[in-house]
């Protein structure tokens, strides 16, 4: 049988790196089994909708090169892809349910059922559920004649489809990474399977997906563990159970301090994105900031994830894609959450930057470059400058996109001499004579590379009697305007002599 997975998120915000590490493990087991990854759209809440999400899961997936074989955009022979589309199919698989008495239709307002679980709580903090022990309290099927149930749906009334859950029932499931799991049915409530507007819930919807488009493997979070046991019986009760997928529950991705689940709150609180790419709210105009616009490499971003909960029993830390697919097993997947640490999602990055082809990380750099130069004053702009060259000069220093503006502004823009101090601090009219005299010299350079630039300074210097410690720090701080940056006169050679003499006469005055 061919490896077929899927993923399936709602269209409601921004993906989660935790759904993109979601995507990622479907993808390399599909890809390391020969098989078809599938990226399904769980719609069905239509409250929750939200206009544009769709279209950014699939701009988040294509940047981080992991697309789907089978999509709502791409088609495939399992169409239509958004559960919205697909409506119709789920009320006859909630039909043979009712028929087979493993589902009820329920009648019960929101006002019903909040009163029932106050007057029924287990204790003051617990309030009850719609299970084995309230349904019979309820207005539905299993309490009501047939007639009147009948009555109630012709006139209209508002209803929906639960699943009977059986009482005192051991619910067992064999998790790829978990091992054998058991669930006590009787701890588990009701589940609505179908709503008033004739939409499924996401427990009939995943199932009939499963069977209807093949499914084998379905990896998912660990949050839904829980609804295990209703998933494992509808798989029973529709008949379907031979062709029930193999399940893994993911660990979840932790916060970096304290315990719990990662959250977009924790990423305001400390500083750093949670989701792959911004998202704008289209109600609130609130803008998320993304790993991709942050300067993320899709590469590392990809990288970092993978390890994040999983890793290939090596000390290899450092894997292309193709690698990751080749060394990808779901048995290694741990059972345990993974903490997320930003200073080591910076530190994946770096490395991919370090072993990019220049010519690739200057169009990678360039678009934050270019928005940076935007707000320099125009007469400060350098108008010729070789990125490719900056790019080799200065990108062990960089670690994420926006650094190469930080730690190469001076190669773009005349800058700002924010060191003063390192200039003043010992300055006397015997290195203001060498400048002077220095300036006048390299106005004749003809060979305006950096050795021959070296080697004149160098010349000039023993003339005065100065040791290059003296003034090679006064001459970086006039180039870059603080006491950084690749070796001095590289800098002089990529500024060009115009440049370079017009930045070190604005100190000398």
């Amino acid at each position: 049988m061919k490896v077929r997975v899927r993923f399936a998120p709602s269209p409601t915000g921004g993906l989660h790196l935790g759904g993109v590490r979601t995507v990622l493990y479907n993808y390399l087991f599909a890809r390391a089994h020969g098989g078809e990854f599938i990226l399904r759209i769980e719609d069905t809440d239509q409250s929750r909708y939200v206009e544009g999400a769709e279209q950014y899961i699939m701009d988040c997936l294509r940047w981080c090169g992991l697309e789907p074989d089978e999509s709502a955009e791409k088609g495939g022979p399992y169409a239509p892809y958004r559960q919205s589309e697909r409506k119709q199919l789920y009320r006859e698989y909630a039909e043979k349910l009712l028929e087979s008495g493993h589902a009820y239709v329920a009648f019960d307002t929101t006002e019903d059922i909040e009163k029932m679980r106050k007057d029924q709580r287990i204790d003051e903090h617990t309030p009850a559920q719609y299970d084995h022990r309230t349904r019979g309290l309820m207005l539905n099927s299993l309490t009501l004649p047939t007639e009147r149930v009948n009555e109630l749906i012709a006139s209209g009334t508002p209803y929906v489809v639960r699943i009977k859950m059986p009482e005192n029932h051991t619910v067992k499931l064999t998790d790829m990474i978990r091992g054998e799991i058991s669930f006590d049915s009787s701890l588990v409530d009701d589940k609505v399977l179908l709503k008033a507007d004739g939409m499924p819930t996401y427990h009939l919807a995943v199932v009939v997906d499963d069977y209807l488009m093949k499914i084998t493997h379905a990896f998912r979070g660990e949050e839904w563990l829980p609804s295990a046991p209703v998933h494992v019986l509808l798989w029973e009760y529709l008949g379907w159970k031979s062709h029930m997928p193999q399940w893994a529950h993911l660990p979840l991705i932790l916060k970096p301090d304290g315990n719990g689940k990662l959250s977009k709150r924790d990423g305001d609180r400390l500083g750093f994105p949670v989701f792959a790419m911004n998202w704008t709210d289209p109600k609130t105009g609130e803008t998320t900031k993304g790993f991709k616009e942050m300067g993320f490499l899709p590469q590392a971003f990809v990288n970092m994830l993978a390890m994040l909960g999983w890793n290939s029993g090596t000390e290899q830390e450092i894997f292309s894609l193709e690698e990751l697919v080749k060394a990808f097993s779901i048995e290694r997947v741990h059972k345990g959450g993974a903490k997320f640490d930003f200073e080591k999602a910076k530190w994946f990055n770096h490395q991919y930057i370090q072993h990019t082809d220049d010519a690739k990380l200057a169009e990678l750099a360039k678009p934050y470059i270019e928005e940076e130069l935007k707000s320099q004053p125009a007469d400060s702009r350098l108008t010729t400058y070789d990125l490719r060259l900056v790019v080799s000069l200065i990108k062990d220093r960089c670690t994420l996109l926006p650094d190469f503006w930080s730690q190469g502004h001076f190669f773009f823009a005349t800058p700002e001499i924010k060191e003063e101090a390192a200039i003043k601090d010992k300055w006397n009219d015997q290195k203001q004579q060498f400048f002077t005299n220095w300036l006048t010299e390299i106005q004749n350079l003809l060979d305006w590379t950096a050795i021959p630039i070296e080697t004149n300074f160098t010349e000039l210097l023993a003339k005065y009697g100065l040791k290059k410690g003296d003034v090679m720090l006064p001459l970086r701080v006039m180039l870059v305007g603080g006491k950084y940056g690749p070796g001095v006169f590289t800098i002089a050679e990529v500024i060009g002599k115009e440049e370079t003499i017009k930045r070190i006469k604005r100190v000398l005055g």
